[in-house]
């Protein structure tokens, strides 16, 4: 019987997977999309919904594209997957590669991993091996450990990995009726923006959608290779899921943005952190910083009036907020420690 948390099987048509596909699942997608009340107030957008990525089964959205590339590995023969990640991908892959009963070899930049993420993906039981360089350099070497036979590589280069995150955008599609007038999205390594954009445009022809949303993605400025053009040497953000400089779906990112007449943008550090606590504190939503980028550039776009006369827009919320328990830590001060009388209790919340 299918399962109906299976990706694979609820989207069997449009993926590339045949009767001999293992239907691999962890119960990845249909996550929630919650109504932003409190930004609408603020931006003046008629309706504003997050996708809330961050509902999959390892706390990000890598989960839809990893779960098509781990099953088909696993139906081309393969018993090892590898991947080079800032935290998500590894955990996906790990999580994946465990359920598939395979094993997964995950490089990292040295220093750039959020705890969450590394926890992750060694709980999992992933040989994690961490490399003196970025983002950029980990995906040189697992690409180079590919060609050599190594192993099945997983990162986003895999195109079913794009075919797997597609699927949320048929999802917005199925939920509200129609694609949104514009959406709004992190960018690092931008296979999500091109999948997403696949998925619309692939919606729009098979009558899902009656139209085709702008696309809005946004980089972090010290890691905005898109916005500038060319690669970033040393990229640098709070936003280490989208500390990445030179992406490996540029073409595909950059398709999106001019077919879709939308743009790519850059936010600073502190717009990003400003609008992850603004979601936590009065959306009720915990997003990791990258997933921030996507709401910082939405209201940066309001208040400069360029959302042209959007009136549905939705933000996607990459992954859980404790992916990166660190961050929202550092954000509070000490917490006071009293005697346990309530007298002790409210001098504390008064002082």
């Amino acid at each position: 019987m299918p399962d109906a948390r299976c990706l694979i099987d609820r989207y069997a048509s449009y993926l590339p997977v045949t009767e001999r596909t293992p239907r691999l699942t962890l119960g990845e997608g249909d996550t929630p999309l919650v109504r932003a009340r409190s930004l609408e107030r603020e931006t003046g957008v008629s309706e504003i919904w997050l996708k809330v990525e961050g509902q999959n089964p390892t706390g990000s959205f890598k989960d839809r594209g990893m779960v098509v590339a781990v099953a088909k590995a696993l139906e081309g023969g393969a018993r090892v997957v590898l991947c080079a990640s800032t935290g998500n991908t590894a955990a996906s892959a790990a999580a994946y590669a465990a359920r598939a009963g395979m094993s997964c070899t995950v490089v990292l930049p040295a220093g750039q991993v959020a705890a969450g993420k590394l926890a992750q993906a060694i709980a999992h039981g992933a040989h994690v091996v961490a490399v003196r360089g970025g983002f950029d350099a980990a995906l040189a070497v697992v690409r180079a450990l590919a060609d050599e036979g190594e192993a099945a590589l997983v990162n986003s280069v895999n195109p079913h990995r794009i075919e797997g995150q597609k699927t949320a955008a048929f999802e917005l599609c199925e939920t509200i009726g129609d694609a949104p007038d514009a959406l709004f999205i992190p960018v690092g390594n931008a296979g999500n923006i091109t999948a997403y954009w696949k998925g619309f445009v692939e919606a729009a022809k098979t009558g899902l959608a009656r139209q085709r949303p702008r696309m809005y993605g946004y980089q972090a400025e010290g890691a905005a290779p898109l916005v500038r053009g060319v690669p970033v040497a040393h990229p640098e953000t709070v936003a280490t899921a989208i500390r990445i400089g030179n992406p490996a779906s540029w073409k595909g990112a950059v398709a999106a943005r001019d077919e879709s007449g939308g743009a790519i943008d850059a936010v600073s550090d502190s717009e990003i952190l400003d609008a992850y606590s603004f979601l936590a504190r009065c959306e009720g939503v915990f997003a990791e910083p990258a997933s921030a980028a996507a709401i910082a550039g939405l209201r940066k776009r309001a208040r400069t009036g360029g959302l042209g006369g959007a009136k549905r827009v939705v933000c996607v919320l990459t992954g859980n907020g404790m992916k990166d328990p660190d961050r929202a830590r550092s954000l509070a001060g000490d917490i006071p420690e009293v005697e346990a009388t309530p007298d002790a209790v409210r001098a504390a919340l008064r002082a």
